[in-house]
């Protein structure tokens, strides 16, 4: 069987980072574009970053520079206390002479997708300006694409509910019409949410042996993740740190590690609850309502977290 096709929507950032290696070393994976959007970094940060880890890795795949901001909210401050001033954990990361492809990451989701219908996955970790800007240059890649998989949102299950305020997910809170967009159109798309990917915690155990066992891959992970694993045990009390972006792409590989419900997904995209991801499971009914007559998505509401890391692990030692 040929290896899966997926352009990774991304905004490197340290879990992206993490994420990037595991697809590019992944061997059932073909990883046939990067685009970058704002979010974890502004545009030149996040599109400087994925040229950075692509060139040091000699992964081959054009970077497509994406979305600068939002498409309706103003643009707040990146999120420097998670991921450093320079999106990777301050760890002053070479200059690479590198350029993005030309022409933007919309067009090229556009182009990539309709060039082999049914053969292209979108995996997007970052807010989802450029699936939503691509749905709107050519409506038909939702008939044409295999698969969108999101990490962001959070449904409410093991008492996950958001991370940047009490009810919203960075990414989805980033642009919530884009999102809205997005899990409202005819593809079949799946959320990777904080209900499962705050389960899966690398202890520094096994970060540390993946350092020792995965060659340079190893040891830019470890000094990325100083930064990360300090912000989440100073300020969230976790020994660790969640490998949230490396979710969706094993998802992509290994369904069978996440427990799913099924139902029409929306986005609050105004007031106090802005960036809300609510999905109504396929078998309850209500009142006439905003759901009604909306595509069915996937949601993930738990997960084998141990086999997630042990195949994070072991893909990165396979690589080295």
């Amino acid at each position: 069987m040929s290896p899966r096709k997926i352009i990774f929507d991304t905004d490197p950032g340290i879990d992206d980072a993490m994420a990037i290696l595991f697809a590019h070393l992944h061997p059932d994976l073909d990883l046939v574009g990067i685009t970058t959007v704002l979010g974890n970094g502004s545009i030149d940060t996040t599109t400087r970053n994925a040229l950075y880890i692509r060139d040091r890795f000699a992964i081959d795949t054009p970077v497509l520079r994406g979305a600068a901001s939002a498409l309706l909210v103003p643009d707040e401050e990146p999120p420097t206390f998670v991921h450093g001033d320079d999106g990777l954990g301050n760890v002053k990361i070479d200059h690479t002479d590198s350029d993005p492809a030309p022409g933007s990451a919309a067009q090229f989701i556009v182009d990539t997708v309709m060039a082999s219908p049914g053969e292209v996955s979108i995996v997007a970790v970052g807010r989802l300006t450029n699936l939503a800007i691509a749905l709107d240059i050519e409506p038909r890649i939702a008939d044409a694409v295999a698969e969108v998989i999101v990490m962001g949102g959070a449904l409410g299950s093991n008492e996950y509910t958001g991370n940047v305020t009490p009810v919203a997910e960075a990414n989805i809170y980033g642009d919530p019409h884009a999102a809205d967009m997005v899990f409202t159109a005819a593809w079949p798309t799946v959320l990777v949410g904080l209900d499962v990917t705050m389960t899966c915690v690398m202890r520094r155990p096994q970060m540390q042996r993946i350092r020792g066992q995965s060659g340079d891959a190893g040891e830019f992970l470890w000094d990325i993740t100083r930064f990360y694993e300090n912000y989440y045990r100073e300020r969230r009390g976790v020994l660790g740190f969640p490998v949230h972006d490396s979710c969706a792409v094993i998802y992509a590989v290994a369904p069978e590690l996440f427990g799913t419900v099924t139902g029409a997904l929306r986005v609050v995209a105004e007031g106090i609850s802005r960036g809300q991801t609510i999905l109504v499971p396929a078998e309850r009914t209500f009142p006439p309502s905003a759901w009604d007559d909306q595509p069915h998505s996937i949601g993930c509401i738990g997960v084998d977290s141990d086999g997630v890391l042990a195949l994070y692990e072991d893909i990165l030692r396979r690589g080295a």
